[in-house]
């Protein structure tokens, strides 16, 4: 089951190495069948992102693979419904009273009796990705309502002065531990309020992540390093730094904001150039490791935002630190059998384990830093057009959105399996048709309290009818806080590795 799970985590790497041959075997493995129903303790938040993650990936580069798909793809398939059937375990941990999802679900019992309810902030909020990938493509909205729904609780919650605290109890909505910033157990929050944003074109969760990014920098940046503080009084509690926040510059560079993105990335870079990696915490005023935080497990997270900010800058500096990486990773942390975390980076001391991020995140952010004709970066100018039983639809064209445990996801599949919405503008059609039964048989109900005098109800849901044919037919020319339309938009983000608000 482990090396199933393994698998999965690795395998869009494979097809975006260059390895077609080998993701056709392990995806012809995985369709023989991943058995869920097994008594199992499993973190809902890793196996969302890595197990839902790695097989919505791979279900959407198959055939770009050279995979036989089956017919209606990309609207079925055998990775799609493995991805459904491992998120259903999932959605007990989200029965929740306040919609937070416990952080450890049994895959065949459901949530535990005696499960504790208290949850990191980046195991709530780390979910519309995948969840409203796995809705758009099923038709089934329950995923996508769940994560809205954890999301919203949060936004809920925040403090007084705008910020998130690391963990909360999910009964009661009690923030437990109250340590403000933008590392771990809070990071994934984030970045999925930008790249859920981006996937749906959605203004309200941009909106969200812009005004917590104001009260980040207003409370935990200083010197264009940030800090942990009290999320309700806004005074610092840890001033060191984590390597989990050096997806921070990645995450800035996507919203415009490129130059405090570099400046925090030079901060960051000068860490690596110190220890030939970075440790996992580093205390910022000595300048030098924390105690018994010493090492680092091969992560990703500088790496990333090297590869986003080359996009956007190509700054060859950028491409320096990813020499760097390679140099780094080669001659300390190569074994015989793979590549070994550095249990201390103050002596490269190796710990006996290697962990599947660095096969799914690190070698492939490496490596998409300095392969710029890779698909993954496709500007738009060539794409597949794909016959589905809702009409024809636009994929591989670029714009791909990376989970943050970096399976690309290609967000104009969300186009290609309408069903759910047609059957909802079936509805109103058929309203629409109704009301204008009623109105030619001048049937009118006056109700001066709620309207204006001699406005009938009649009269007013034939406005609202309108109004609402009218937003449908113009919703791709209405101005939103993400400015351009969903295919365009998408192209210059692969060209350019930013989004542009309105107001950059």
């Amino acid at each position: 089951h482990s090396f199933s799970l393994t698998l999965i985590d690795a395998l869009d790497t494979l097809l975006i190495l260059g390895n077609v041959s080998e993701f056709q075997r392990v995806v012809n493995v995985l369709q023989e069948g991943v058995d869920f129903d097994i008594d199992v303790n499993a973190s809902v938040f890793e196996t969302n992102i890595r197990v839902v993650g790695g097989l919505l990936s791979a279900h959407l580069l198959s055939k770009k693979a050279g995979v036989e798909v089956e017919v209606g793809w990309p609207c079925s398939g055998p990775l799609l419904r493995m991805a459904e059937e491992a998120a259903r375990k999932l959605l007990p941990a989200f029965q929740t009273p306040t919609g937070m999802p416990y952080g450890t679900v049994n895959l065949l019992h459901g949530v535990n009796p005696g499960e504790t309810p208290v949850t990191c902030t980046a195991g709530i909020g780390t979910f519309i990705v995948e969840f409203a990938t796995l809705s758009h493509l099923t038709g089934d909205p329950v995923f996508e309502d769940v994560a809205r729904k954890a999301l919203k609780a949060l936004w809920k919650n925040r403090s007084d002065i705008g910020l998130v605290g690391n963990h909360i109890d999910v009964i009661t909505a009690k923030w437990v531990a109250q340590d403000a910033g933008i590392g771990a157990g809070v990071d994934s929050y984030f970045e999925y309020l930008v790249k859920g944003a981006i996937l749906l074109q959605d203004k309200e969760l941009m909106s969200m992540f812009l005004e917590y990014n104001k009260a980040i920098k207003n409370y935990t940046k200083f010197d264009d390093w940030y800090l942990w503080v009290q999320m309700y009084k806004g005074t610092v509690s840890m001033p060191v730094f984590q390597s989990l926040e050096a997806y921070w510059p990645g995450l800035q560079s996507l919203i415009g904001d490129v130059d405090n993105a570099m400046r925090t990335f030079l901060n960051y870079y000068t860490v690596w150039k110190q220890f030939g990696g970075l440790p996992e915490f580093y205390n910022i005023p000595q300048g030098y490791t924390v105690e018994k935080r010493e090492g680092y497990p091969l992560r990703p997270e500088l790496i990333e935002s090297a590869m986003y900010l080359y996009r956007a800058t190509r700054d060859p500096t950028l491409l320096e630190l990813g020499r760097d990486a390679v140099e780094s990773i080669e001659k300390i942390s190569k074994v015989d059998c793979g590549f070994a975390t550095i249990k201390d980076l103050r002596d490269h001391r190796l710990d006996n384990r290697m962990e599947s991020f660095f096969l799914a995140e690190t070698v492939k952010y490496l490596y998409l830093l300095f392969d710029p004709d890779n698909f993954i970066h496709n500007d738009g100018s060539v794409f597949d057009v794909v016959v589905t039983p809702y009409g024809e639809c636009i994929l591989n064209a670029g714009g791909y959105i990376f989970n943050t445990e970096a399976h690309p996801i290609d967000p104009a599949a969300l186009h290609c399996c309408r069903k759910q919405k047609e059957e909802q503008w079936e509805v109103e059609d058929l309203m629409r048709e109704f009301y204008s039964l009623k109105r030619n048989k001048k049937f009118t109900l006056k109700r001066a309290s709620d309207h204006g005098e001699g406005e009938s109800v009649q009269d007013s849901v034939d406005a609202s009818s309108e109004n609402g044919r009218e937003k449908r037919n113009s919703k791709k020319n209405a101005h939103s806080l993400l400015s351009c339309p969903s295919q365009s938009f998408n192209s210059k983000l692969a060209v350019l590795g930013q989004v542009f608000l309105d107001n950059t």
